[in-house]
């Protein structure tokens, strides 16, 4: 089963806090943060602790390419972007 990074009880307990909007953004956006960071960490087997800047990125890099070779339901991250332009063209599958 792939992780929900912000559940719906969680998202709801940071809207009855006493914050911001920005504040409340930025608890949402750390709370999944770090459910992403221990993801991360078990899929490459090692610790939150021993992760560096590289393996995130190329572990993003990675959800990225599946996503765009296999299709969104192949990858961790769900969320599909509309406009692509801002990706190199050499990573983008190739048109039949």
């Amino acid at each position: 089963m792939l992780p929900q990074f912000l559940t719906a009880e969680e998202s709801a307990a940071v809207d009855a806090a006493l914050l911001t909007t920005p504040e409340k953004f930025l608890t949402r956006l750390t709370i999944s943060t770090g459910k992403l960071l221990i993801y991360i960490a078990k899929d490459l087997n090692i610790s939150v602790e021993a992760l560096t800047n590289e393996q995130i990125i190329a572990w993003f890099e990675a959800d990225s390419k599946r996503k765009q070779t296999e299709g969104v339901e192949a990858s961790v991250l769900k969320w599909e972007a509309q406009d692509l332009t801002d990706l190199p063209t050499e990573d983008l599958p190739k048109e039949k």
